[in-house]
C-alpha cells in the first residue's frame, strides 16, 4: 500500500516509516525539511496546499503525526507554536482528502493521551476516561495541554471526508530504543545514577513498546469498523516509582537518585522544558483495541523494559574492527535481540531525527 506521513520526520514517524518501508510498503513522508531516507521525503510547511496533495489522492492511508515538540517551555511563542502546528496541519490534511478524487481509506491522526484527567483512582479508557482541565490537584498551568488535545481533535471532527474512515490515536509515549527519544532520555538518567523516583512517584505512566505501536496502527489500518477516538497504551500503566525501579532492573543498575520537585523545577528550567511532562499521573488504557481482539506483545513494563534495554545496548556497541566481525560477526545491523516481537523488528539504525514534526 502507499502511506503518507505529515510530520513523519520526528522519531516516531521515523520508526512508523522504517516498519512500513521494511514490509515493501510505499512511504512517503511530509516535512518542514527534506532528508536523506530510504522512502520518499517531500517538503510541506504543514499549514498550505501545495505539490504535496498530489500525494494524498490515490494513496492508501495518511498518518498525520505533524506538531511541534512538547518538550519545551510554554511560553507565549511556543504555545502558539505547538496550538498552530496541530492544528493548521491537520486541517490542511483533511482539505487535501476531501478534496482527492481517490482520497485514502483511512486517516489516522495523531492526539494524545495527555488529554485525559490527572488521576490516580482509576484508568482512563474512551468510554469511561474522564478529560482534564478541571481537576483540584492539578497546576492550572496543564490545562494548556488539554486545550491543545481538545482544538486538535476537533479539528479531526470538522473535516468533511465521507469516503475516508477517521480515527484519533490517543497515544501514550512511545518507547524505542532510537537515540534521542524518550527511552533514551529516561535509561541515560539510570546510567548516571538519577533514575530514582520523580515528585512522590504516585504519578502513573502510560507507555507502549514501539513493535505494539506499529502492530496497532497495521491493526486499525486494516479493521474498518473502528473509527473515532482509540486510545493506544500497553494495558498495564505503572506509578512513576515502580516504573523507574523496572528500568534499573533491566539495566543492572544497583541504585537512582530520586528528584523532588523542587529539583525537577530547576532541572526543567535548565533543559528548557516543563515538569507537566513529569509529574502528570497518565493513567491510560486501551480498551477498543483489546475488545477488537489486538494483543500487546508486551503488556508488561517489565518485558518491555528488558527488550528495549537489550536493544540500546546492541544499538550503542562499539563496532569491532576485528576481521571476523568485518565479515558481520559481532555487528550484524540487527536491533531486535530478544523478546517476542523480535522476528518482524526491522534493524533500527540510531535516528537523527528532530521533535520539531512530532509531540
Amino acid at each position: 500500500m502507499k502511506i503518507v506521513i505529515p510530520g513523519g520526520s520526528g522519531q516516531v514517524g521515523t520508526v512508523l516509516a522504517r516498519a512500513f518501508h521494511a514490509a515493501g510498503d510505499e512511504v512517503v513522508v511530509l516535512s518542514r525539511r527534506i532528508e536523506r531516507q530510504p522512502w520518499r521525503v517531500i517538503v510541506w510547511d504543514g499549514r498550505t496546499a501545495g505539490d504535496w496533495v498530489r500525494e494524498i489522492d490515490g494513496c492508501d492511508v495518511v498518518l498525520n503525526l505533524a506538531g511541534r515538540s512538547v518538550n519545551c517551555r510554554y511560553d507565549a511563542a511556543n504555545r502558539a507554536e505547538i496550538l498552530e502546528s496541530r492544528v493548521l496541519s491537520t486541517r490542511v490534511v483533511g482539505q487535501a482528502v476531501a478534496a482527492a478524487s481517490r482520497p485514502p481509506r483511512v486517516w489516522l491522526q495523531a492526539s494524545t493521551a495527555t488529554i485525559y484527567a490527572h488521576r490516580y483512582d482509576a484508568p482512563n479508557d474512551e468510554r469511561t476516561g474522564i478529560l482534564g482541565g478541571h481537576e483540584a490537584d492539578a497546576p492550572s498551568t496543564w490545562t494548556f495541554s488539554i486545550d491543545v488535545a481538545r482544538a486538535w481533535e476537533a479539528e479531526l471532527d470538522a473535516a468533511v471526508t465521507p469516503r475516508t474512515r477517521k480515527v484519533a490515536l490517543r497515544s501514550a509515549i512511545t518507547l524505542s530504543p532510537d537515540r534521542g527519544g524518550v527511552f533514551d532520555t529516561l535509561l541515560a538518567l539510570v546510567r548516571f545514577g538519577l533514575g530514582g523516583r520523580a515528585g512522590d512517584g504516585r504519578q502513573f505512566i502510560s507507555w507502549v513498546h514501539y513493535q505494539d505501536f506499529i502492530e496497532a496502527v497495521r491493526w486499525l489500518i486494516a479493521r474498518e469498523p473502528l473509527a473515532g477516538i482509540v486510545n493506544v497504551a500497553a494495558p498495564q500503566p505503572l506509578p512513576n516509582a515502580e516504573f523507574m525501579r523496572t528500568l534499573r532492573e533491566a539495566w543492572g543498575a544497583r541504585f537512582g537518585l530520586a528528584a523532588t520537585n523542587w529539583m525537577l523545577e530547576i532541572g526543567a528550567l535548565a533543559m528548557r522544558s516543563e515538569t507537566e511532562l513529569i509529574l502528570k499521573s497518565r493513567r491510560v488504557v486501551s480498551t477498543r483495541l483489546l475488545e477488537d481482539g489486538f494483543r500487546f506483545r508486551f503488556p508488561e513494563w517489565e518485558a518491555a523494559a528488558r527488550d528495549l534495554c537489550r536493544q540500546w545496548r546492541t544499538l550503542n556497541a562499539p563496532r569491532s574492527t576485528s576481521p571476523a566481525d568485518r565479515q558481520g560477526g559481532a555487528w550484524s545491523g540487527s536491533a531486535s535481540t530478544g523478546g517476542r516481537g523480535a522476528a518482524s523488528s526491522p534493524a533500527l539504525p540510531q535516528s537523527r531525527a528532530s521533535g520539531r514534526d512530532r509531540s
